[in-house]
C-alpha cells in the first residue's frame, strides 16, 4: 500500500475526482486495501509488459546497426494514482500522476546520466525540431532539451512548472515547493517537495508558511495569465 493512501480524498467532489469520473469509478469508495493492491499489481504488470516490448525495439536497432544513429525518447502523458491520496486515476496535480518518466538515449548522451532539471514532456517536440536542424516556431512555448542532454546546460529552462485539470485544479512547482489550487473547492494545498516527496504534509494552514504560500500563489496567478489560462483563481483566496 502507498504511504500516502487515504480511503477517500477530502476534496474529491469539487476537483472532478468523484465516482462520476471514469478513472475514479474503477474502485470502490471508500477505497479498500484489496482494490488498491489489485490495481497496483495490474499497473506494474503493464509496466513490465511495456518494458519487454521496448526491449524488442532496442534489440532490432542493435541488429540492423542503427542503434548508434537513433534518438529514443521515452515518456508518458501521466501516471496513475493507484491509491495514493485516495485517488485511482490521472486527474490530479500530485507528483505520482504529473511527474512522468522521461528517458533519452542518443548520440552523445552519457550512459546512466541523470538531470533533475524541471521540464515538460512537450519539450520532446522542440527537441526533435532542434535535432533535425529546424527552427522552432515562435508560438511554441516549449524548449529543446539538447543543451541539457549534452551537458552544456544544468539548470531548467523554466522558472516554474504549471499544471492544470479542467477548471477545477491548478498547480505550480517552484524551487522544491508545490502549491495546488482548487478554485471550486476554494482550497490551497502547500507541499515542500524537497522534504516531503510523498506530498503527505499539507502546510497551507501553517502560519510559518504563509509567506511561501502567498509567494507561490502570486507566481501561479502570473504564470496562469502569461499562458492565457482564463480560470479565476481569486476564488481560492480567503
Amino acid at each position: 500500500m502507498p504511504a500516502s493512501f487515504l480511503p477517500e480524498y477530502p476534496h474529491k467532489d469539487d476537483i472532478g475526482c468523484s465516482h462520476k469520473l471514469r478513472d475514479e469509478n474503477l474502485a470502490p469508495m471508500p477505497r479498500t486495501e484489496f482494490a488498491v493492491k489489485t490495481h497496483r499489481q495490474e499497473y506494474y504488470a503493464l509496466i513490465t509488459h511495456l518494458d519487454v516490448q521496448i526491449g524488442k525495439i532496442l534489440d532490432a536497432l542493435d541488429a540492423n546497426g542503427q542503434a548508434d544513429n537513433t534518438w529514443i525518447f521515452f515518456t508518458a502523458d501521466h501516471g496513475l494514482a493507484v491509491g495514493h491520496h485516495g485517488l485511482i486515476g490521472k486527474q490530479n496535480m500530485y507528483d505520482h500522476s504529473v511527474r512522468v518518466p522521461f528517458l533519452v538515449a542518443g548520440p552523445g548522451v552519457a550512459k546512466g546520466a541523470k538531470n533533475d532539471a524541471a521540464i515538460y514532456l512537450q519539450d520532446v517536440m522542440a527537441t526533435a525540431l532542434d535535432l533535425a536542424g529546424a527552427e522552432k516556431p515562435k508560438h511554441v512555448f516549449y524548449n529543446s532539451l539538447r543543451p541539457l542532454l549534452s551537458g552544456e546546460q544544468k539548470q531548467s529552462s523554466y522558472e516554474s512548472i504549471y499544471g492544470a485539470y479542467l477548471d477545477l485544479q491548478r498547480a505550480i512547482t517552484h524551487d522544491g515547493w508545490k502549491l495546488i489550487a482548487y478554485p471550486k473547492a476554494k482550497v490551497l494545498r502547500l507541499y515542500h517537495l524537497a522534504e516531503d516527496p510523498q506530498e503527505m504534509n499539507d502546510l497551507a494552514a501553517k502560519p510559518e508558511h504563509a509567506a511561501m504560500k502567498k509567494s507561490l500563489f502570486d507566481r501561479l496567478v502570473k504564470l496562469s495569465a502569461d499562458l492565457g489560462d482564463k480560470v479565476d483563481l481569486t476564488t481560492v483566496l480567503p
